[in-house]
């Protein structure tokens, strides 16, 4: 699929989290479709300035803000035709030492979000999601999913606004910040050890530059009440590890064979594997390019033998080997 400019161009748009991996990313797509303004809304003043100082474009404007102050929100949502919703608090072990602070910003943030969006009647409204939603074993998992509840249910109170609420939901974003890849670098260039978690452990994964493309795409292309799938091969965790250990460890001026690997058992929250989808949900998918919709309940049932011919659990997929994952790694900036 392709972005339809024409959809976004001289629209009015906001994007929470916007200089975060994903909502940066988000951002940088969006002003190739000539929007009349894209409203970036974040609490990191730092990454506000030098982002703005990158993008160095008069279509953005940067707001200082976070999603727990609705009056905040109040001001910034005037006008506005779409909102991207990519503020959240992400890393499982902090959400699960800090729950408190977990329901603040990705249940009460999205909540005061929706609010404000259903009072000024933007167009459509995205919540960005992530794997950890499905059958949530840690509070990172849970809020988000009550993030997701949040948004599509906000469809069915909406009386005859004509705000559409829908979901984009997807795994492992790839050298996003705080994420797997940056850690592993940061190891190496020290001489190692590198830090593994378990042999086992499995997960989705994705570029960040085809997750916000994607987003973009499933947004025009959304009506209310669907969670967007977006379809992401599977890897090992070790075999990536190992991969980026042969590759950047001799720029670090080592040895692949003198980067030990230690292994230091699941984290607090954390998964072996992930899933994309329930078993419930895959009842009411229907299979489109490169994503699953996920629609309500009552506005579509999938016939018998119809249900998308797709794992959505990463032990149960065709793994990437490692050939393919330096394939991955080729366009990804991670050096």
């Amino acid at each position: 699929m392709d972005i339809n400019k024409n959809f976004y161009e001289n629209k009015t748009i906001l994007v929470t989290g916007g200089v975060g991996s994903i909502g940066s990313e988000i951002v940088k797509h969006l002003l190739d479709t000539d929007p009349e303004v894209i409203r970036i809304l974040d609490i990191n003043e730092s990454k506000l300035f030098e982002f703005e100082e990158e993008i160095n474009s008069r279509k953005i404007r940067t707001f200082i803000g976070d999603v727990r102050d609705k009056d905040r929100l109040k001001k910034a949502i005037e006008d506005v035709d779409i909102v991207f919703h990519a503020a959240a608090l992400k890393h499982v072990p902090l959400c699960e030492y800090n729950p408190f602070e977990g329901v603040k910003t990705n249940v009460d943030g999205t909540q005061n979000l929706i609010d404000v969006s259903l009072d000024e009647e933007v167009d459509k409204f995205i919540t960005i999601s992530t794997d950890k939603v499905v059958n949530p074993i840690n509070v990172m998992g849970a809020t988000k999913l009550l993030a997701e509840r949040l948004t599509t249910s906000a469809n069915l109170y909406k009386g005859e606004r004509r705000t559409v609420f829908s979901v984009v939901r997807f795994g492992n974003v790839l050298n996003s910040r705080g994420s797997l890849l940056p850690t592993i670098k940061k190891q190496i260039k020290n001489g190692g050890p590198v830090t593994l978690t378990d042999p086992e452990m499995t997960r989705f994964v994705m570029s960040i530059e085809e997750a916000s493309r994607l987003v973009i795409e499933a947004t025009e292309k959304a009506r209310g009440g669907e969670i967007f799938i977006l379809k992401m091969p599977a890897l090992k965790i070790k075999d990536l590890i190992e991969v980026i250990i042969e590759e950047l460890s001799p720029k670090y001026g080592y040895s692949p064979n003198e980067i030990e690997i230690k292994k230091i058992g699941k984290r607090a929250g954390e998964k072996m594997h992930e899933e994309l989808m329930t078993e419930e949900e895959d009842h009411h998918a229907k299979e489109i390019e490169d994503m699953f919709v996920v629609f309500s309940k009552n506005s579509f049932k999938n016939e018998e033998g119809d249900s998308p011919e797709f794992s959505y659990r990463s032990d149960e997929t065709k793994l990437l080997d490692k050939d393919e994952i330096k394939k991955i790694l080729i366009n990804i900036d991670y050096c």
